[in-house]
């Protein structure tokens, strides 16, 4: 159990001086009770207290980092139960199973699939994060073989699926330098493979069926010294899986119970590719770190990776573009200038449909903090004189020889004011971004 706020606070330099981020120590102390902060934020905090506060500092699920330098990818380190609270901060990690049963040309093909699993979608990047190495064969030799082919094939971290001691150790001679994760110490193995992760520096899965027994077999393990952790209760029904990935959630963030504060890993095992990702869908809604599938292809993963990045967007900011001018096709000196806001869906929208029109032109995003044209409009943060600056900030005037702009027809009212701020002449576009291909094909082809 964690200390409370109060017992927190005693601890403290008590010198509230706001370097943490909080107004003051009591502010901090009550935040680090409630998880939702770091003591290494206090730069005045004593040795002997960072001790006795070692506990209430540490975030209620463990952040555990899989692969190493540029390639390592994070892990836990989450503070609440439901997204709008705060937010959730790592997203659910995807790894892609091959078994060790498959041949080198069935794993070069597998292997050329998942490296074209990168998507863009409003600015952002989609892809998958690891390879799960599965030892189907339950033999040392050919799970080596398989690993060492396929760490020489990505740079992917990896996931080493054997619960053979002999076959691990044997595969972390070859990948144990890249920290894999480790899956995973059971009942049976846990010595042995507790060993194998800490001559590694490798974090470790732990295997057990039913919650009881998995809070035992953790406390085994970091009384052995080794708390680099993912848990896995051993459901694989959807039902029972999102039961136990929910208790340990919030036994770890509610109660602050220590066996359960570390990420989890789940398993889909729908045969169908379709079902698959319902099945992790679920998953990542409720809480698994890490999800394995075994299908590749491209459409069934894109919407599972579109929910799990609106699922870790933080609710409360929305998705923003840059404040800058955007060149779309081979620009000149007489290509058209739109303007529009920095909300990602907005800009976005436009940019598409003003490279529809096959007219080169450049496009403004101002930056509105996210907002859409009306509402930022209507929030005082789309105004003439703001846009005015923009346009002079952005540097386009050296851009074209002329001085028209295109302004969203949401916003015609700012015409008049723009063109006396900005001394450019302001077009009213159309109101919405689907009219831009036939506006601009009669104002400017």
């Amino acid at each position: 159990m964690g200390l409370t706020g109060l017992e927190i606070y005693k601890q403290l330099p008590k010198k509230n001086c706001g370097e943490c981020g909080h107004p003051t120590c009591l502010a901090f102390a009550m935040s680090l009770a409630n998880g939702k902060a770091n003591l290494e934020a206090c730069p005045y905090v004593s040795e002997e207290a960072r001790e006795a506060l070692d506990s209430a500092a540490a975030p209620p699920i463990a952040k555990i980092i899989v692969g190493r330098d540029e390639n390592a990818y994070e892990l836990g380190d989450e503070t609440e139960l439901f997204r709008h609270d705060r937010k959730f901060y790592h997203e659910t990690a995807v790894a892609l199973e091959l078994k060790d049963t498959l041949s080198k040309e069935e794993l070069e093909n597998c292997l050329q699939k998942i490296k074209g699993l990168k998507f863009t979608r409003v600015g952002l990047e989609y892809k998958v994060q690891f390879i799960a190495v599965k030892n189907e064969t339950d033999e040392v030799d050919v799970f080596a073989k398989t690993v060492e082919y396929v760490a020489g094939k990505t740079k992917l971290p990896l996931v080493l699926l054997s619960e053979n001691p002999a076959a691990m150790e044997q595969a972390l001679k070859i990948a144990g330098k890249d920290k894999p994760l480790i899956y995973a110490a059971n009942e049976e193995n846990f010595e042995k493979m507790t060993a194998l992760a800490q001559e590694n520096d490798c974090p470790l899965a732990v295997k057990a069926e039913g919650l009881g027994e998995l809070a035992e077999l953790v406390e085994k393990i970091t009384k052995a010294g080794h708390k680099q952790l993912v848990l896995d209760p051993g459901s694989r029904s959807i039902s029972r899986a999102i039961a136990d990935f929910t208790q340990i959630r919030r036994l770890a963030i509610k109660k602050k119970f220590r066996p359960f504060g570390y990420p989890i890993i789940s398993f889909c095992t729908e045969t169908d590719p379709l079902a698959e990702i319902n099945q992790a869908v679920a998953y990542i809604s409720k809480y698994a770190s890490i999800v394995v599938l075994k299908t590749l292809e491209k459409e069934h993963l894109l919407p599972l990776l579109t929910w799990r990045q609106n699922l870790y967007t933080d609710p409360q900011v929305p998705i923003r573009v840059e404040e800058k001018l955007n060149e779309i096709g081979e620009v000149n000196e007489n290509s058209p200038v739109y303007v529009t806001t920095n909300f990602s869906l907005t800009y976005y929208s436009v940019e598409g449909e003003v490279g529809a029109s096959r007219i080169p032109s450049y496009i403004i995003s101002v930056d509105t903090d996210g907002l859409s044209v009306l509402t930022a409009y209507a929030d005082g943060k789309f105004e003439a004189d703001k846009i005015a600056k923009v346009i002079k900030k952005v540097g386009v005037e050296e851009k074209v020889k002329h001085r028209n702009i295109v302004i969203p027809g949401g916003v015609a009212v700012l015409k008049g004011k723009l063109e006396e701020e900005s001394g450019w002449n302001v077009l009213v576009g159309p109101r919405e971004a689907s009219g831009i291909p036939s506006y601009a094909k009669s104002k400017f082809a």
